[in-house]
């Protein structure tokens, strides 16, 4: 995985949501929270596994609203971080963090109804690996987001700390027919980078995201957007 060392440091851990998700990064956290859900509701009573949960946005959401949650991270500091947002969460479901390898996953075949990974395709130096993974661990639903390579944020990737993997859509394609899954639905979104609306005040933020959404509502700008949520299904064999 890329950048390894970095996602694991202490102090990258303790501002991580503050410095992507405070500010227009509200905005983010808000879309990607939404396709999460679009994608698998209703969720009470869903046994899911979230796949680099980071510091459990999603995993918390998830058991709020009544699902198992398992939440997998490398970093024991971002795990940390979860942990102290379950001490204000009203969980109507259960939730446990684990720290443990995406590559490896410690479960039995078909362990969870629904695999989620958001955030984390970009790093994947093996995607086809990981998503086989992912694949081996679910027995309905697997839902994960990728970074794609004809959009803005080709123009700056070279400057992130640690780069990430783009995608086209017939690359994703080829994965999932390698994997046996089926697309349900994939949403495509943000025609300007996350890397602005990180860096600008909310109130500069929110009439850009109408903009962006106005015009990326056309199917020729979606072959732009930055970023795409993808909502696949786990063959039964009877389909193979």
């Amino acid at each position: 995985m890329k950048g390894q060392e970095w996602y694991q440091a202490d102090d990258v851990a303790q501002e991580y949501d503050d410095k992507r998700f405070s500010r227009g990064g509200q905005l983010i956290d808000r879309r990607e929270k939404e396709a999460v859900l679009d994608a698998i509701v209703p969720v009470e009573g869903k046994n899911v596994l979230e796949i680099a949960c980071g510091t459990g946005r999603f995993t918390v959401m998830l058991a709020e609203r009544g699902a198992d949650v398992v939440g997998l991270d490398i970093s024991a500091a971002m795990l940390q971080q979860g942990r102290q947002k379950v001490q204000d969460a009203d969980l109507a479901g259960t939730l446990e963090f684990l720290r443990g390898d995406a590559g490896r996953l410690p479960f039995p075949d078909d362990h969870f109804d629904i695999v989620i990974a958001m955030r984390f395709f970009h790093l994947a130096d093996d995607p086809e690996a990981f998503l086989r993974e992912m694949r081996r661990v679910s027995s309905e639903q697997i839902v994960f987001d990728t970074f794609n390579r004809f959009s803005a944020r080709s123009v700056y990737n070279w400057a992130l700390p640690m780069g990430s993997r783009l995608y086209s859509k017939s690359e994703v394609a080829t994965l999932l027919a390698k994997t046996d899954l089926t697309l349900v639905d994939v949403e495509d979104d943000f025609l300007a980078p996350y890397g602005l609306y990180r860096s600008i005040p909310n109130a500069l933020a929110e009439p850009i995201r109408n903009l962006d959404t106005a015009i990326g509502g056309h199917p020729i700008t979606d072959h732009f957007a930055s970023v795409s949520y993808w909502n696949t299904r786990v063959r039964s064999p009877a389909s193979n």
